[in-house]
């Protein structure tokens, strides 16, 4: 018997776009487009009447806009949607909009409302709706915005002054499907006093992880900023990998610090950014039993292998367990092959991240 297809509403105000959306989408045979919406409207009526297992949603359309049209599904009738948002400041900050009432992932059009070029993201939309349909809807919309901590005020309390630039512990996060709503539970919970660097390798497109860094900055008592070339990897500070770049690290000549590289090289990988592009690197320049690697929800395996090397070097790993994760891809597969050391829900991560930089130094927790 032949496997079942994904069946996909495709909704967008351009039929231009609707026309390509579909070709690109039914150029994978797991994939089925259904129906096509012009507007908000026509995408709630449509998603009551066909049920589908995603819709790719336009947010700028006439009638009802993309956002008013995804709390209606929601409520209704809810579905795995994945938007396609224009490549702006202004789209990606309601892409998150998005994202907060449900969405599941993003798609940035490579040239704004009308992209002629969609055919440059074919691959990433074909991998991103076929990940939404394995999500799990219910723990997507399990977490909302009550999940940030009310307590964290940036304007009140100032940061304290970087911490000494001796690097004990670095925290790297790989994460993909799902990933927005799962960090901004986590990484609220790490204090300012956080004695170690993060960093964040979100599978997310260019131009969206400024204003995913800026939100994240909002809620979390650590420093939180997007990756810039140059910048020295500090303590007590989160870095998220720019959206189009891999994250690498060099040692500065005068002082031997660890610098953060903006790179497109290699450029023939699934995701830019990857998670084993900046692991590898990471490696390079770090002892294993220096890393704490986590693994959170996602598709696929980007970064399984590097973490598992980690792990086998004497650095502690952890992946989110099936219980919580969105979509069970890559923490999976890093528990499947003996790459972690503890596998827990996303709510236990941010204490199993504090004790294994502040509990044993010299080992693992």
């Amino acid at each position: 018997m032949a496997a079942k297809r994904i069946k996909v509403l495709v909704v967008d105000d351009s039929a231009l776009m609707r026309k390509y959306l579909k070709k690109i989408l039914e150029e994978d045979p797991a994939i089925e487009v259904v129906e096509m919406a012009r507007d908000g409207e026509e995408a709630v009526e449509k998603n009551l009447a066909l049920k589908p297992d995603v819709i790719t949603l336009d947010l700028n359309m006439p009638k009802m806009d993309g956002l008013t049209a995804l709390q209606y599904i929601m409520h209704t009738s809810p579905c795995a949607v994945v938007v396609v948002s224009s490549l702006t400041h202004r789209g990606a900050l309601t892409t998150f909009e998005a994202l907060e009432l449900g969405a599941v992932d993003c798609i940035a059009k490579p040239e704004g409302t009308v992209s002629l070029n969609l055919d440059r993201v074919s691959s990433e939309i074909r991998i991103k709706v076929k990940a939404a349909a394995r999500a799990k809807l219910k723990i997507m919309l399990g977490r909302g915005k009550a999940a940030h901590p009310a307590v964290v005020k940036k304007t009140a309390v100032s940061r304290p002054a970087p911490f000494d630039q001796s690097l004990d512990r670095v925290v790297i996060i790989g994460v993909s499907t799902g990933g927005p709503r799962t960090l901004e539970g986590i990484l609220p919970a790490l204090p300012g006093s956080f004695p170690a660097p993060v960093i964040v390798v979100q599978h997310m497109p260019e131009g969206f992880t400024k204003c995913f860094a800026e939100r994240l900055d909002a809620y979390c008592a650590l420093r939180v900023r997007e990756a810039a070339d140059g910048v020295p990897l500090e303590k007590g500070t989160v870095t998220v990998a720019r959206g189009g770049y891999h994250l690498k690290f060099a040692r500065r000549p005068i002082d031997k610090r660890l610098v953060l590289r903006l790179s497109r090289d290699p450029g023939d990988v699934l995701y830019i950014p990857s998670v084993s592009v900046t692991l590898r690197s990471l490696r390079q320049h770090l002892r294993d039993s220096q890393i704490v690697g986590v693994m959170l929800t996602g598709m696929g395996d980007d970064g399984v292998d590097e973490m598992a090397q980690v792990r086998k070097g004497g650095g502690y790993t952890i992946a989110e367990s099936e219980e919580t994760a969105v979509v069970w891809g890559m923490p999976g597969e890093l528990w499947q092959r003996g790459g972690a050391d503890v596998l827990a829900p996303a709510y236990d991560i941010a204490p199993l991240i504090i004790r294994a930089v502040e509990g044993n130094r010299n080992g693992r927790p």
